[in-house]
């Protein structure tokens, strides 16, 4: 009577970790980037809430804003927008000019796009004044994690 063995070959193991090896290769960078992307949208959703208080602003008075503001202690004084979470964007960097735009510098999300700038620019509709917002990079922002709309 034949006794059969038991187990793997070596040969089985191998090509098992080969594929292990593949898989890994492709879904850590992949996990990285959805980490990093993760990470922006904490920043656009703080600029985009500065951005509705200029929008409400601009509607008010009809005008944007007449002084420059920087920081997240004047922006907050100016116009009324909490600025507590926006903990992923430098203090001096955050800025809106007298046209409306804000731009802030990224740190703390990752060395890819830390110390690079997103800039928000509004733009007005000229049949009903409406404000449609676009988004910028500056200090070579990848464009992957600059949002589209």
């Amino acid at each position: 009577m034949l006794r059969r063995q038991k187990g793997f070959t070596l040969i089985e193991l191998l090509i098992v970790i080969a594929i292990i090896g593949i898989l890994a290769a492709i879904a850590i960078p992949m996990y990285r980037a959805q980490t990093i992307k993760a990470k922006m949208t904490e920043v656009t959703n703080g600029m985009s809430n500065i951005a509705s208080a200029i929008a409400a602003y601009y509607q008010e008075n009809n005008a944007w804003p007449t002084l420059a503001v920087s920081g997240k202690t004047n922006i907050q004084n100016s116009f009324g927008v909490a600025t507590g979470a926006l903990t992923r964007l430098a203090d001096a960097s955050l800025s809106v000019s007298v046209a409306g735009v804000i731009s802030g510098t990224v740190t703390g999300v990752d060395g890819s796009v830390d110390n690079r700038t997103l800039v928000l620019t509004p733009s007005l509709n000229a049949t009903d004044s409406s404000i449609f917002w676009s988004w910028t990079g500056a200090n070579n922002m990848p464009p992957a994690y600059i949002p589209k709309r």
